[in-house]
């Protein structure tokens, strides 16, 4: 049985104060692959034998959009070249940056519209053509 009572240091009869557990935020998985596969974009761009080991997690929607993009799934797992070091990573080439968040849209838009899209991230990524 716990004791609700505890005499500090002065000598008073204190209540004692009950410990609040943080809640941790629960994370989405990624819609776009599975964890723990390769790297995504070494998958998407090279030939399977040169696929690397995905070692970093990249929000597609990063900045004041990061948490939305941890809760709507929008992440995907690739390789230190493709993140940070190359000139392919995402961090350092813009197009890189274009193709994933193209990707996330597609696949956010599977499951919604593309007006709650919209209305979450405010920018189309997907170029439309014709008239």
């Amino acid at each position: 049985m716990k004791k609700l009572y505890a005499i500090d240091s002065s000598g008073f009869v204190r209540r004692r104060r009950e410990k609040k557990l943080k809640r941790r935020k629960k994370h989405k998985a990624s819609i776009l692959q599975e964890k723990g596969s390769p790297c995504y974009l070494c998958m998407k761009m090279r030939p399977h034998y040169e696929w690397k080991r995905a070692v970093h997690e990249h929000h597609i929607f990063g900045g004041s959009n990061r948490d939305k993009s941890e809760a709507e799934g929008l992440k995907v797992y690739l390789c230190l070249e493709h993140h940070i070091s190359g000139k392919e990573a995402v961090h350092n080439n813009a197009e890189m940056m274009k193709v994933l968040r193209q990707d996330g849209q597609r696949a956010f838009e599977k499951t919604h519209t593309r007006e709650e899209f919209m209305k979450l991230f405010g920018k189309n990524y997907l170029e439309e053509t014709g008239g």
